[in-house]
């Protein structure tokens, strides 16, 4: 472990720059969601204990370099103040006289909030100028936002550079349970890839080969990869494109060793909607005019086995349609399992990506889990094995 933590830094009278990621959905000036806010609890409350007090720097949604007031984080300090439990303090820029009076008042045991980073044109570019008035408002850097990490901003990457830094908490578990997953893991090792198009995670298909001694694969992208064997997938959604992409990823994944999983039984429909007529049939008997929208019993029973010979399991993306009855039942049956295995103390689990947290939390399996990140795209990234800008930069 490169980066240090709040444990390892002197916070007392300090001003603490912590960058968040509070990119929380609003409606009508209401937080509908405040999953990333409270997970950024700790590492606040953890710098107010130690005697540090908090300037939250943090970007909401993309205004591009333009004040554009909707995007404005004024209106997320009532949710702040409900989370913290204390006074949340705003500023209406993030460097200069406004920001620097604002610190300048901030009284012991208050929270200060800065107004949205990518108001400034610099901050996407990791501008030297802009870092460095940033820099200027605090002492120490923490950087909470894992989920900002694979991004080289002034917020994310410039600031390490410029104060003594260091992980919230937040980071910390991130990057401990994916340095557990993926890093150094107890084998044997299981990825679940779901989603869409093979298209948009070749990377992370490749890397993962390398990585994992089973890769169940799930989804449209499962119909691509039985395409490639020479199996009719009907009207399913597949990328007949890159059925030969799919089979040098099979290749590459035999050399390496990898056990992949595809489905050997499927649930296919006429036509795309909740409780369409269905029914399950051998993974290479699809009928010409139907679509493979899930996975079949057989397959789940194949993938709840592999569960039970693994110890540490990375999942991203669902099996199937989750999100339309009944095509959400494979993925529903293996997150119950993995989270079955996971209280059980079997079995270390971590997931990620707005699809997979979304199914996990449907199919009632979320909160078994080892770990949850709140990630998306930094998340995928690190299971593609590219190093992040905002996590190396804690490291350097």
């Amino acid at each position: 472990m490169a980066w240090k933590t709040l444990d390892q830094m002197e916070l007392a009278g300090k001003n603490v720059l912590t960058r968040v990621d509070i990119n929380v959905p609003v409606s009508d000036g209401e937080v509908t969601d405040t999953t990333r806010i409270d997970r950024i609890v700790p590492t606040v409350k953890d710098i107010l204990s130690a005697g540090g007090k908090p300037v939250l720097l943090a970007h909401f949604g993309r205004p591009k370099g333009e004040r554009v007031p909707e995007m404005s984080l004024q209106q997320l300090v009532p949710a702040l103040e409900t989370a913290f439990g204390t006074t949340v303090m705003f500023a209406a820029d993030c460097v200069g006289p406004a920001a620097q009076a604002a610190v300048d008042a901030l009284a012991d045991g208050q929270v200060l909030l800065l107004e949205n980073t990518r108001y400034h044109a610099g901050e996407t570019k990791n501008d030297p100028d802009l870092t460095t008035q940033m820099a200027a408002l605090g002492d120490v850097y923490c950087n909470d936002a894992f989920s900002a990490a694979h991004r080289a901003h002034s917020s994310t990457c410039g600031l390490a550079q410029k104060l003594p830094a260091c992980a919230g908490r937040l980071m910390q578990a991130e990057l401990s349970a994916l340095e557990g997953a993926l890093g150094n893991p107890v084998r044997p090792v299981t990825a679940v890839v779901g989603g869409a198009k093979v298209s948009t995670k070749l990377e992370l298909l490749g890397n993962l080969v390398t990585k994992v001694d089973h890769l169940v694969i799930g989804g449209g992208m499962a119909n691509t990869f039985l395409a490639a064997q020479g199996i009719n997938v009907g009207k399913s959604l597949a990328e007949h494109d890159m059925t030969d992409t799919a089979a040098e990823i099979m290749d590459k994944a035999k050399t390496a060793g990898c056990n992949i999983v595809l489905p050997t039984d499927v649930v296919v429909a006429r036509e795309f909607a909740a409780n369409a007529a269905n029914e399950t049939v051998a993974a290479d008997a699809c009928p010409a005019d139907a679509m493979i929208l899930d996975a079949g019993p057989a397959t789940v029973a194949k993938v709840a086995s592999v569960f039970e010979a693994s110890k540490t399991l990375i999942w991203n993306g669902p099996m199937g349609a989750f999100e339309i009855e009944p095509f959400n039942a494979a993925t529903d049956a293996a997150a119950l399992k993995a989270a079955e295995l996971t209280k059980s103390g079997e079995l270390v689990s971590v997931a990620g990506g707005g699809d997979t947290v979304a199914a996990l939390n449907a199919s009632g399996a979320a909160d078994d889990f080892t770990y949850i990140s709140t990630a998306g795209g930094a998340f995928l990234e690190w299971m593609e094995g590219k190093e992040l800008p905002g996590v190396a930069a804690l490291s350097q």
